[in-house]
């Protein structure tokens, strides 16, 4: 989806519009009168923003082992009495956490 399409989403959910080529002069507002080109524009910068400050849960949902594995993981932690920081879990979620820091 084009992020001016979304930008004009987040300030209107309603709106129905079309683009070519992510540029302002071809949208086409079906349903709303135009708005404020530096609106849109404003907030496409404010969700952008957003979008690359979160870069790190993304970076770490991919490097996350699957659910599964990561209760195996408890499981066996648990049966060894380790559920500290010495336990193979915690050792996973830190190695992920330390590479991918947030902010």
């Amino acid at each position: 989806m084009s992020t001016l399409i979304k930008a004009i989403l987040a300030i209107n959910p309603t709106a129905q519009v079309s683009i070519t080529d992510e540029n302002w002069d071809t949208i086409i507002w079906h349903n709303i009168e135009p708005l404020e080109k530096s609106v849109v524009l404003a907030k496409k910068v404010e969700l952008e923003t957003a979008y690359n400050d979160n870069a790190y849960q993304r970076d770490r949902a991919a490097e996350y082992k699957e659910l599964k594995e990561q209760l195996d993981l408890l499981y066996h932690d648990m049966t060894a009495g380790k559920l500290d920081n010495t336990g193979k879990w915690h050792k996973h979620i830190k190695s992920v956490k330390d590479k991918y820091p947030k902010g």
